[in-house]
């Protein structure tokens, strides 16, 4: 595997990368709850569901509160809704507040020859539809950043804004396959072991060694066979162009590990800013959760105007 020094190794550490939080089995049929979110009678109504995504893969989501702006979490590489529980909790007293398992992932089915960025977008989609969600915004954690753009692309009608985290941090950088194919042999060779390793890469010396260790725990069970084809996806999707092709605002909640290239993706979205997170690495909901709701807050406030007042 790359050595944290190695050029390419933080690039992939930094990037619009991974990182898992928890991995349940995948679900037999419908969760319980209703699969009727939308409209503004059920605006209020907590629905936990399942939806076919496009190729008929169940997709588990969960939804609650009430208020526009909708916020629709996207979860990073191999995670769970389960990641999003802080922000959860913080928004859904004036926000509808909607998480969900892309497949492969969390609650949510496998069965995907291919986990492409693409068919995660799809996935977005068929729980937006589910709930007749309107006035979205869709809020992208590392690969969840990417999987964002190409909900975004499929749905402009909803989607009003786009808050990526942690990544989406330069969109002219891309490895050679012979780059990714070296990277990936860890992988193959002992994902467990290659995925802790990478997880206390990405994190600083500051970050709390427990959060670190549960991350680190379950990244090492998530799925190789889905994690290794979704990594590959990832890096082979192409962000230029999904930025060139949304037209909503674009404020990426972003840490200061790697630089956000502001002018080299504005080139693709001149709609493109960024704030930058400072004393977090690539987990600021977890590493900060309060400062980083609060942060998020000022963001969507910025993209979509204010919520309605708390309690």
């Amino acid at each position: 595997m790359h050595t944290p020094s190695s050029p390419f190794t933080r690039f992939l550490l930094a990037s619009l990368f991974l990182l898992p939080f928890g991995c349940r089995a995948a679900p037999q049929g419908n969760a319980s709850g209703s699969q009727e979110g939308g409209g503004p009678g059920a605006a209020a109504a907590t629905v936990d569901a399942s939806v076919p995504s496009a190729d008929g893969i169940l997709i588990h989501y969960h939804a609650e509160g009430q208020g526009e702006p909708v916020l629709l979490f996207v979860h990073c590489w191999s995670c769970s809704s389960a990641f999003w529980e802080e922000q959860v909790k913080y928004f859904a007293p004036t926000h509808r507040v909607v998480t969900f398992d892309l497949a492969g992932h969390g609650a949510s089915g496998m069965g995907r020859k291919r986990y492409t960025i693409e068919a995660f977008g799809q996935d977005v989609r068929a729980v937006a539809e589910a709930l007749d969600l309107r006035k979205v915004v869709l809020i992208g954690h590392s690969m969840g950043g990417p999987v964002a753009l190409e909900a975004a692309r499929l749905m402009p009608d909803r989607v009003v804004g786009l808050v990526p985290i942690d990544t989406l941090q330069d969109a002219d950088m891309h490895p050679t396959p012979q780059q990714l194919d070296s990277f990936l042999d860890a992988f193959k060779k002992d994902f467990p072991t290659a995925t802790r390793n990478l997880v206390r890469q990405i994190v600083p010396p500051t970050a709390d060694p427990k959060i670190v260790a549960s991350i680190a725990d379950h990244m090492a069970g998530a799925s190789s066979e889905v994690g290794i084809s979704a990594m590959r996806e990832m890096f082979a999707y192409d962000v230029a162009a999904a930025l060139r092709a949304v037209k909503m605002p674009i404020k990426a909640i972003n840490s200061g590990m790697r630089p956000t290239r502001l002018e080299v993706n504005r080139r693709y979205a001149p709609q493109f800013d960024a704030l930058i997170m400072p004393g977090v690495g690539h987990f600021p909901m977890l590493e900060s959760p309060d400062a980083f709701n609060r942060t998020l807050e000022q963001v969507v406030r910025e993209l979509a105007g204010p919520a309605p007042a708390r309690g």
